[in-house]
């Protein structure tokens, strides 16, 4: 089985999730493993893919880059990039937009296929949402220019339960809890400079700034309960994150 690390956000660009994308590395258990970039969600912009190559590559990776919009790759050549790939990292960016481009190119069949293969699989924001069943999208936001109402949009399904994103910003905290009350799914949100590597069977938290923190949300007997989630570095079992009582 692969690994999975979903990054609740942070800027690449500027270093902030450098441990986060240290520990990604270390997984592969490879000395200059490859690095697959799927800037899909973005609209696959240079300068993200730039950064991308930069970053990866001090961390001793060699890179390639998925082109889904502007590439005219065949199935096949697509299939081969993704399950040759020893860490597949998927940017940030329109979520759905970005799911129905891989739905139509079959990237979704392949990266499943990937994680069973062992691949690690990661990325931030739109790229952490897309392993879970369930996500708490801001796509219509992206599409309008001006804050939209959150939605809950399909993912993949390699991780269980709904998750949350940039869980502090403004507007996402109380959305996100009324959004699991209502679906009654464990929740999984994660601040940006943070994240969670799923692994085999069990988890833990990562932190690229000591103030960013995962939480656990679920309604229990018509309540919401939230648990910080504080094994930091420290493995735990997955099977505890998603029971309905303190996985500490």
């Amino acid at each position: 089985m692969g690994k999975i690390v979903a990054i609740g956000g942070g800027e690449i660009s500027e270093n902030e999730t450098h441990h986060i994308d240290k520990e990604i590395v270390k997984l592969t258990n490879k000395e200059n493993p490859l690095a697959l970039f799927i800037p899909t969600a973005s609209g696959e912009p240079e300068g993200y893919i730039d950064t991308f190559k930069k970053v990866y590559s001090e961390l001793g990776c060699k890179t390639d880059t998925l082109f889904l919009i502007d590439g005219e790759l065949s199935n096949d050549q697509i299939k081969a990039k993704i399950l040759s790939a020893d860490l597949i990292y998927v940017g940030g960016g329109d979520t759905e937009r970005m799911l129905e481009i891989w739905k139509g190119k079959k990237v979704d069949e392949y990266l499943r296929e990937a994680y069973h293969h062992g691949t690690v699989l990661s990325g931030l924001s739109a790229g952490s949402i897309c392993w879970f069943e369930y996500g708490h999208s801001d796509s219509y936001t992206y599409r309008t220019g001006r804050q939209q109402d959150f939605f809950k949009i399909g993912g993949l399904g390699i991780v269980p339960g709904i998750h949350c994103p940039h869980y502090t910003e403004e507007g996402r905290e109380n959305d996100f809890e009324r959004m699991v009350e209502a679906n009654d799914l464990i929740g999984i949100a994660i601040d940006d400079n943070c994240a969670i590597e799923f692994n085999g069977g069990n988890y833990r938290i990562l932190k690229s700034s000591h103030t960013a923190k995962a939480f656990k949300i679920y309604k229990n007997e018509n309540q919401i309960i939230k648990i910080e989630l504080s094994n930091t570095e420290n493995y735990l079992p997955l099977n505890s994150l998603y029971s309905k009582s303190c996985p500490e």
